[in-house]
Order: structure tokens, then sequence, then C-alpha cells
């Protein structure tokens, strides 16, 4: 994996991240499902990294899957985030990460049957993410 184009030390971040945020970025938490402020807005927009502010996702390609996240078929660009495999859990899931500081985002999960160009569905932590609203 590529290494990331911004690098800090735990405690850089932590002085970036509130606890809750640190957690689930820097430490692959997961925020409690439903809880997420961005699981059912309709607000169209860019949503960017909380830790580093890369353009991750846009609301275009937001869509409603009861799942409790905020869930995306597909990243803004194909080099936004990088994908990984992840064995916790004694599961074996596909881990996103931000490309340009390797922050934790979430999982992406395909075959699922949604109704979206890609079959794939990136089920994404609100507190990942920072809507930019379009004309803002």
């Amino acid at each position: 994996m590529a290494r990331p184009k911004l690098q800090l030390s735990d405690d850089e971040w932590r002085k970036r991240l509130n606890p809750q945020e640190f957690d689930v970025l820097r430490r692959a938490g997961t925020e409690r499902p439903f809880t997420g402020q961005y699981t059912d807005t309709k607000t169209q927009g860019i949503y960017q990294c909380r830790a580093c502010g890369a353009e991750l996702f846009r609301s275009t390609e937001k869509f409603e899957s009861h799942c409790g996240w905020p869930s995306f078929y597909d990243p803004s660009s194909s080099d936004a985030v990088i994908l990984r495999p992840d064995h916790s859990f004694g599961t074996v899931r596909t881990e996103v990460l931000c490309a340009n500081c390797h922050s934790h985002l979430g999982h992406v999960f395909a075959g699922e049957g949604y109704p979206t160009p890609t079959d794939q569905r990136y089920c994404i932590n609100s507190i990942s993410l920072s809507l930019v609203p379009d004309n803002a």
C-alpha cells in the first residue's frame, strides 16, 4: 500500500480530532448504527475526510440502504480511497481508507442486490466524513 500523503503522529492526530473521531478514523472503530449525522441526510454536496479534508464521496452516489450508516455506491474518484482486506471479528471484509491520510472510513460490500450501478455498498461512518453542501 502506498504511503499516505499526510502523515501525523498519534499525538498530532489527537490534537486534530476529538476522542470519538480518533477512535474511528485512526483506530478503525465504528459508530453505533443509526446515530451518525449523515445517515439520512439528503443535502447535496461533497463528503470529505474529516481527518484531512480530501474529497471522498459525492451526494449523487449516496443511497438509502437502511443499514444504519451512510451508504454510497462509488467513491468520487477511483483514487479517493484505498481498499484492503480486514480479517477482524472472525470474518473477511474489505476496509475503506482515505487515500490521502489512510484514516479508516468503513467497509465496502458487494453483491447485496441494491439497485445501484456498481452493486456495491460503501458503508461509511458519519464521523469519518464532513459534508460540504453545494453552493456553500
